[in-house]
């Protein structure tokens, strides 16, 4: 009856711990319901999901410069924001593949009319792709990205500076591989070359730093971004976390205390199952790589999509038909399209209509160390 009774007041214990400890993490998620009203309201101007997605899902990630409250400390103007990375998160209906496609900041679009957040509407316009953001929050990025991809979003996250640095520090850091010393100041960065471990302010200024590291485009930096998320992903594969209750804690706390969503994934139970989702696939099987993209032809300090391969790439993902990527920088295969058009080497598509499009990009399990 001892017995009993304490393995009795032990189940009541540990349930009502459990209850705690999810209502405290329920509670951490921020709802975007304004950017939900405003979708809501122009339904009518935003794409069907096509009868080959079938239960495949796109997410667009959101990574905002908000300067104002947490963010102050990174100057600029308090209240204004872009979207310096904006990821299109595709995850196949078998999720057993994952995309994920940067969209370049400075890149050529038209953007929708949109309302600005002194309740007037914009007009529609050709400007650079982060500008929407700025114009009209979330809601106008994401109309602007189903816009020029035909890819109906079903859900979004958005995570500002301080968010990005909570959730590095909750996993330990996260390994990079610098092939060459780094000293900046502005970024916050003072790294020797070689295999490093980012914590939170270094990881914020490695992935935005640019015009101190490499070439000083938005391209590389992209691709530093890319290199990041893989090393993040591996480490959170290999070293067990998401099965290891006491590593799983800080880090569900840290997401849902940075992140602000949709509806339909600000709640525990939500990303919980989106977790799960990403969790089953293997490394090798998510994929980088940047919207092909090429300078400008008006202006050189501005992007251009490349055509026809930036079609075939969204079209690819809108049917949820699987891509294949190459190394960064290696030559295009023998059966690869000529057509992809003066001063672009950042995406070659098959011709052939049975075989994925290839595009220069790069899969999760390739350590970036491995290739210097």
């Amino acid at each position: 009856m001892i017995t009993a009774g304490v393995v009795a007041f032990l189940a009541v214990v540990t349930g009502a711990l459990l209850y705690i400890a999810y209502r405290k993490l329920d509670g951490n998620i921020r709802t975007d319901s304004a950017t939900d009203k405003l979708l809501a309201e122009l339904e009518a101007e935003r794409p069907s999901r096509t009868a080959g997605a079938g239960g495949a899902e796109n997410i667009l990630l959101i990574g905002s410069d908000d300067r104002s409250g947490a963010n102050s400390s990174y100057g600029g103007e308090a209240g204004t924001q872009r979207s310096d990375t904006t990821i299109l998160l595709h995850l196949a209906a078998d999720r057993k593949h994952a995309t994920a496609v940067s969209i370049p900041r400075d890149v050529m679009v038209t953007v929708p009319a949109c309302e600005k957040p002194d309740s007037t509407r914009s007009k529609s316009g050709l400007m650079q792709f982060n500008w929407a953001f700025e114009l009209g929050g979330p809601a106008c990025s994401i109309r602007t990205v189903e816009q020029l991809s035909g890819i109906r979003m079903d859900h979004y996250l958005i995570l500002d500076f301080n968010g990005f640095k909570t959730m590095v520090d909750a996993i330990g850091g996260v390994d990079v591989c610098v092939p060459q010393p780094i000293h900046d100041k502005d970024a916050k960065l003072d790294l020797a070359a070689g295999r490093q471990v980012l914590h939170g302010e270094q990881a914020l200024g490695y992935v935005r730093a640019r015009e101190s590291l490499g070439d000083g485009s938005d391209t590389q930096r992209m691709g530093r971004q890319q290199q990041f998320l893989a090393s993040l992903i591996r480490k959170v594969q290999s070293q067990g976390v998401l099965l290891n209750p006491a590593k799983l804690w800080p880090v569900l706390d840290a997401a849902t205390s940075s992140i602000k969503a949709d509806g339909g994934l600000s709640s525990l139970g939500a990303l919980y199952d989106l977790t799960q989702d990403l969790r089953g696939i293997p490394s090798p099987d998510v994929e980088f790589l940047t919207a092909p993209r090429r300078p400008y032809r008006y202006d050189s300090d501005r992007d251009e999509f490349v055509q026809p391969q930036t079609t075939q790439l969204f079209t690819a993902l809108r049917d949820d038909r699987p891509i294949a990527v190459r190394p960064p920088g290696s030559a295009p295969t023998a059966a690869a399209s000529p057509s992809a058009g003066a001063g672009s080497n950042q995406a070659t598509a098959s011709p052939s209509a049975s075989a994925a499009p290839t595009f220069e990009g790069r899969t999760a399990d390739v350590d970036a160390c491995a290739q210097h």
